[in-house]
């Protein structure tokens, strides 16, 4: 099997693990209610996505 011969430092460890970090995701409002919404998803609240009611939901 093979095996690295000599260690791998912090800093080039670091290195490689800068891009992996988790990114914020990026929210829009909602034209119809202004509930904040991740983009690309359908309103949880007013049922609303792309100009126009997907769907329906019951008010309480």
């Amino acid at each position: 099997m093979a095996v690295p011969k000599r260690k791998h430092s912090n800093s080039r460890t670091g290195k490689r693990r800068a891009h992996d970090h988790l990114k914020k995701r990026q929210v829009t409002y909602c034209p119809q209610c202004s509930t904040a919404v991740p983009t690309h998803v359908v309103c949880p609240k007013c049922g609303y996505y792309q100009g126009r009611t997907v769907v329906e939901t019951t008010d309480q």
